[in-house]
């Protein structure tokens, strides 16, 4: 294997520096802290990338699944030990990871007590030179009830599904469960994977008694959000897909500006 040509690792002339260079569309199985039951298995879609320098011409693909191959149970110091191994092992200043996978959370009905899980769809991404940048996304099935409708109609009001986005970066662990109870105090009602009948009639009149714009949400979340010393930056969006109209409703807050990597 050593008369083999290492081309990767030929000079480049054209003076261009590359941001991110890797792999992306990897499915690969990952444990995942779960703060009730400790951990979760799931599948992550998984992009990893380095930064490259203006001289290099390439980088060396199956490294990046061959640091892979150590990652246990995701968090924040599993991630930050991917982000090391990828500058040691492909001599990068700067590496970047994004997996994306189903999370489920176990939901109780509210009047029956009875239990199912209902699935998130998350993001954890990184990156780090010198300093680890965290992020982490939730996307949020809720319900919103519309203020107008209800305020102008006789009786009923329009409801629907929507999505509440959360998208923060911390410091510290903040764990998918949160982002979650964050979100579904914020509208109108949360949703579940198992409802009986009293069960529905509480969420009903449950969302009745609380109606909710997409603008009403989103500053609740940004309210939450913000009372979280951990995060330091978040962007969350409330998408409604509006069931009296053919368009949906969003609104969306953002703390401060921050460049996104």
């Amino acid at each position: 294997m050593n008369d083999v040509k290492d081309v990767q690792s030929e000079k480049d002339l054209r003076n261009i520096p590359l941001k991110h260079v890797g792999i992306k569309g990897l499915r690969w199985p990952i444990e995942l802290r779960d703060k009730a039951r400790g951990t979760q298995h799931s599948v992550a879609e998984v992009t990893l990338a380095v930064d490259l320098p203006h001289d290099m011409r390439g980088t060396h693909m199956s490294r990046f699944v061959e640091c892979l191959r150590t990652l246990g149970p995701v968090g924040l110091a599993d991630v930050e030990a991917i982000l090391d191994q990828l500058k040691q092992h492909l001599q990068a200043e700067r590496a970047f990871i994004e997996l994306k996978f189903p999370y489920f959370v176990t939901k109780k009905a509210p009047v029956s007590g009875m239990e199912a899980p209902m699935d998130i769809d998350c993001v954890y991404k990184a990156e780090k030179g010198e300093k680890l940048r965290w992020r982490i996304t939730a996307v949020v099935p809720v319900q919103t009830l519309c203020p107008c409708s209800k305020e102008i109609s006789e009786y009923g009001a329009h409801n629907q599904r929507a999505w509440a986005k959360l998208e923060v970066e911390a410091q510290e662990m903040v764990w998918l469960e949160e982002l979650v109870e964050y979100a579904e105090a914020s509208a109108s009602t949360p949703l579940y994977g198992l409802l009986k009948r009293p069960d529905e009639k509480y969420v009903t009149e449950h969302a009745y008694e609380n109606p909710r714009f997409v603008e009403d949400a989103v500053r609740e979340v940004a309210l939450r959000l913000e009372a979280d010393k951990r995060i330091t930056w978040y962007r969350a969006e409330v998408e409604s897909m509006e069931s009296i109209h053919n368009h949906n409703a969003f609104a969306v807050v953002e703390k401060g500006e921050n460049e996104c990597y």
